[in-house]
């Protein structure tokens, strides 16, 4: 039986929108935070920890974003949680009570620390179970901006998760006056259950945008009644489509900034003429957002917690898990931060103001974008090629050359797969005929916008890793799927069907990643951060998530010197609890 679809009526509702009338006037928080009042007052912030010792209560906890009160899980009585800053050089300690019935577990993203204290149940340790605590001790090793987040079930979903700031023992590279977080994030009022059985009934059952008759009919105008049918024909057979953008949208999704819908419109202070650092986290658990503000240039001063050369840009792309420190600075009126999905169901909305009460004008979202040949993977002389969608085309030869990379010892696939026994696997609907780098790309939707957008190659390590020697090994990773059944994996096999990765103490490793997926991954290696191979020679990034998009083949190399168990996922939720899990183990 198919499942009703949402109803696309309540999507501005759902956006956040009537809260404005209705949580503002009544009082009622945009988010819960104590228990079920805060005394009338709407809080802006989550509440910030400092030290070396924290004391962290899970729990159930009544919250009202939409307007509809549900259940969230939250950290010490709000969501997100508390704000954790610590400091480069100290051994923290961290106590983490459950106070539900169910197990719960917190992980450290992007912490390097040692493997029992990673917090990923059945893999690193047992789990927190209800009416205990666990004590997390580990070192501070690194400075930047992180987040944490429950690996259990999906609590990420219903809202264990928050930031954490650290300080770093030197100066930082570069000046500012003050900071603030914007943690983005993705919440619906179904039970996460529920998305994902909706998503294994029908893939497309968030997907509101697919083509109609209205786009075939201005299709055939605009290109050609056989080009039309060729392409429509074309997307039929590989029981695709080229709306695919993003498996869950704001058919169900309303988009936080700190917690916040749009019409509660978080608002983050400054004096004019301060140089103001921003803390932007994507804390989400499917949703690529992707980030401005009208107006203002901002300059990229971090990826994934790690100083970069400063970049001037005016948008950027933010997967699932990643994170950028920007710079702004602003004049004396208000500013739009404006995080639209990338699908354009719907955005994430606060403000940038001298004084509390301001806002700016919320800017229109861009056109909705499209997959194309590009994304399918298609070679220059594909069958499937004509009358497709050619957008793209220009893509085909990367803007800059491809990196050249140091030649590993032994360059094999993980599991010793041939990807041409891939074929006609169930796991598996499509494999990418042509794939290439694609580092130098904005992505899908960020094309030609008229806006200096960030790209991967722009990004040069202000520290770059001291390991320098070439890899011993390359491994290869085919990122597979089947659209249709809602199965992800990693050489189209599912977490269950796999063996660990084996990894030697010490071993320089390069990890190639290979989509054969229409959409884009966050890749995440627990417990590591690698050198992402982008041609900046000697200087590469350190990156913890990498967005691999559609088609495309890129690298990673890091040295396996932290011995234990380690996850290796793509951070779409629902993708990772459908199969595209792998465990790394390092002796």
């Amino acid at each position: 039986m198919t499942p009703s679809r949402p109803d696309p009526s309540r999507r501005r509702f759902v956006q956040g929108l009537a809260l404005a009338g209705g949580a503002a006037a009544i009082g009622a928080p945009a988010w819960g935070h104590g228990g079920t009042t805060m005394g009338g007052v709407r809080r802006s912030e989550p509440d910030v920890l400092s030290g070396d010792r924290f004391d962290l209560v899970v729990d159930e906890l009544p919250v009202d974003i939409t307007g509809r009160p549900r259940m969230a899980t939250a950290v010490n009585g709000s969501v997100p949680g508390p704000i954790l800053r610590l400091r480069e050089g100290d051994h923290v300690t961290i106590n983490v009570a459950n106070r539900m019935k169910a197990p719960t577990s917190i992980h450290w993203h992007g912490l390097r620390l040692p493997s029992d204290m990673d917090g990923v149940p059945g893999l690193s340790f047992r789990g927190i179970m209800p009416g205990e605590t666990f004590t997390y001790r580990f070192p501070i090793v690194q400075a930047g901006s992180y987040w944490y987040h429950s690996h259990s079930g999906m609590q990420e979903q219903t809202g264990l998760y928050g930031a954490m700031v650290i300080a770093s023992r030197d100066k930082a590279p570069y000046a500012y006056d003050r900071e603030h977080v914007v943690l983005l994030s993705d919440w619906t009022d179904e039970d996460p259950m529920a998305v994902m059985a909706n998503l294994k009934q029908q893939s497309s059952y968030y997907n509101l945008h697919e083509r109609t008759v209205g786009d075939y009919l201005a299709e055939a105008k605009a290109k050609g009644l056989k080009a039309t049918i060729d392409d429509w024909a074309m997307w039929a057979g590989m029981r695709m489509s080229p709306a695919d953008i993003m498996d869950v949208s704001g058919a169900t999704y309303t988009y936080l900034v700190n917690g916040q819908p749009p019409a509660a419109n978080w608002t983050g202070l400054f004096k004019p003429g301060e140089k103001v650092r921003l803390r932007v986290i994507n804390g989400s658990s499917m949703s690529t957002f992707d980030v401005r503000i009208p107006g203002m240039a901002m300059t990229v001063v971090a990826a994934d917690g790690s100083d970069v050369e400063p970049v001037s840009v005016r948008e950027f792309r933010i997967g699932v898990a990643e994170t950028y420190d920007v710079i702004v600075q602003p004049e004396d009126r208000a500013y739009t931060l404006f995080a639209q999905a990338q699908d354009r169901t719907g955005y994430a909305r606060g403000t940038l103001a001298p004084r509390p009460g301001m806002s700016a004008e919320i800017p229109p979202m861009d056109p909705r974008p499209e997959r194309t040949m590009v994304d399918m993977g298609m070679s220059m002389g594909s069958k499937n090629m004509a009358g497709m969608n050619m957008k793209g085309m220009a893509g085909m030869a990367p803007a800059k050359p491809e990196p050249k990379l140091a030649p590993a010892a032994m360059v094999v696939n993980a599991d010793g797969v041939d990807p041409k026994t891939l074929k006609g696997n169930p796991q598996v609907d499509n494999l990418a005929e042509a794939v290439r780098s694609r580092l130098g790309e904005p992505g899908e939707g960020e094309e030609d916008n008229g806006r200096k957008v960030l790209v991967y190659t722009d990004l040069r390590a202000l520290k770059p890793d001291p390991e320098t020697r070439p890899p011993d090994r390359e491994l290869q990773f085919h990122l597979t799927g089947n659209m249709r059944r809602f199965v992800w994996g990693f050489d189209g096999k599912t977490f269950s069907d796999s063996e660990a990765i084996r990894l030697k103490l010490g071993e320089r490793v390069r990890f190639t990643l290979i989509n054969d997926t229409m959409m884009e991954h966050p890749i995440h290696l627990h417990g590591y951060l690698f050198s992402l191979e982008n041609g900046q020679d000697g200087a590469l990034p350190l990156k913890h998530t990498l967005n691999v998009k559609p088609a495309e083949k890129t690298s990673v190399v890091f040295t396996a010197d932290t011995p234990g168990h380690w996850a290796f996922h793509c951070h779409l939720m629902f993708h990772m609890e459908s199969g595209m899990f792998r465990t790394v183990v390092v002796a």
